[in-house]
């Protein structure tokens, strides 16, 4: 299957700390802007993290009340996302039974689980929603998309923290290649900022206690990098497969050429250079091309010390020095189970406008980081080829590679 088993990207749509859209989330990328904000809330009063990268709108405003009160934040954002990504690609006619969809989430409705359990503690049983298990439930995200375009192909809902979007569209490329279906609705989404959620982070000394200048705080590749930002968001691909997309004359981003997913077992939290090289170098070998093709890595590069460290030297043995390496977590903060799949975006975006956003605030590259890093202003170039990594806690390491 090797370098012949493609399918074409459609449509996009995202959510994200700098957009509410696709289109608004890559010109504030390119632009250098960041979505980290100091948390106004007065539950963060106590919290050892005073960051969060939140999104610029409120998804529940952009659905109908009695919809989004159905609904966890997170399948807001899914829902919302899918649509855009829907229309983006001519809401193209497919039977029912040959399309599917595939969201993947690192933590599901956690949001709905902890607020439910305040109200249970305080109010008792009869005060829970109707609606709380089909809104915690992580298949939430998929089953509400599935529904809304009338996907009976598959709802499928992988779970592999960090690299959960892009083991989605790892996912949704298997599914075309094995001839199951025709069109796939695929990404990730995360919605998941919460006393809860970041002081657990905070605990495991995974996330940055800075907060003096909100937007600086992460910063990937940089010598005073102290951790990651929390993010939420979501990103949603239409991927189909090549024949369907031409009978139909759609437009076409750029194509999924090579996937990979593995896992490291070695750690559960630790990165792990051997484990991101092997799916690197499997990732291009699907795709048919040369470590020397790929031009552009999409870094998963989430601003901690050893994460960072261990991926940078994965890519330069995996790929080698030469790519163009950016780093969007510096804007986006880490939107965990969306960030692959919204990093696949900026990957096959880069290739198609021919300009790689720069990785904001790396004033001093680590030495130890022996790679091309995108700073200052966005790489403008032409390249046929993009990587775009995602790693997750308990080793799961997914590549994914785009060429034009």
């Amino acid at each position: 299957m090797a370098g012949n088993g493609q399918v074409v990207v459609t449509g996009m749509g995202a959510m994200t700390p700098v957009g509410s859209d696709a289109r608004s989330s890559w010109s504030a990328l390119l632009a250098g802007k960041s979505g980290v904000r100091l948390l106004e809330e007065e539950w963060a009063e106590d919290l050892p993290v005073h960051v969060a990268a939140g999104l610029p709108v409120d998804p529940a405003a952009m659905l109908p009340r009695v919809e989004a009160r159905k609904l966890d934040r997170g399948e807001q954002l899914a829902l919302l996302s899918a649509r855009e990504a829907w229309q983006d690609a001519g809401a193209p006619e497919v039977a029912p039974e040959r399309l599917a969809v595939v969201i993947g989430t690192g933590t599901g409705g956690v949001l709905t689980t902890l607020g439910q359990d305040d109200l249970y503690e305080r109010s008792g049983a009869r005060r829970l929603s109707p609606f709380a298990v089909p809104m915690l439930m992580p298949n939430g995200p998929a089953a509400w998309v599935s529904m809304d375009l009338g996907a009976k192909g598959g709802a499928r809902t992988p779970v592999s923290a960090c690299a959960s979007g892009a083991e989605a569209l790892a996912m949704a490329q298997d599914l075309i290649r094995a001839g199951r279906v025709d069109v796939v609705v695929a990404g990730g989404v995360e919605a998941c900022i919460h006393p809860f959620t970041l002081a657990a982070f905070a605990q495991m000394k995974a996330l940055s206690t800075e907060s003096a200048d909100p937007e600086a705080v992460s910063r990937p590749f940089d010598v005073a990098r102290s951790g990651f930002v929390m993010g939420e968001g979501a990103g949603v691909m239409v991927l189909e497969r090549p024949e369907f997309a031409r009978a139909r004359s759609a437009r076409t981003y750029g194509a999924l050429a090579g996937s990979a997913v593995g896992s490291s077992a070695h750690h559960i939290t630790a990165s792990d250079a051997d484990g991101q090289v092997l799916a690197m170098e499997l990732a291009v070998a699907d795709a048919g091309l040369a470590p020397q093709g790929i031009g552009v890595v999409h870094a998963h590069a989430t601003s901690t010390e050893s994460g960072d460290v261990a991926e940078a030297e994965a890519i330069r043995r995996a790929v080698g020095g030469h790519a163009a390496v950016t780093a969007t977590k510096s804007m986006t903060g880490h939107m965990l189970g969306a960030s692959g799949a919204v990093g696949a975006m900026v990957a096959l975006l880069s290739l198609r406008e021919g300009s790689v956003p720069a990785t904001i605030n790396v004033d001093r590259l680590d030495p130890r980081v022996d790679l091309d890093v995108v700073r200052g202003e966005p790489r403008t170039g032409r390249w046929s080829a993009a990587l775009a990594n995602s790693f997750g806690f308990g080793g799961h390491n997914v590549s994914l590679v785009f060429t034009k």
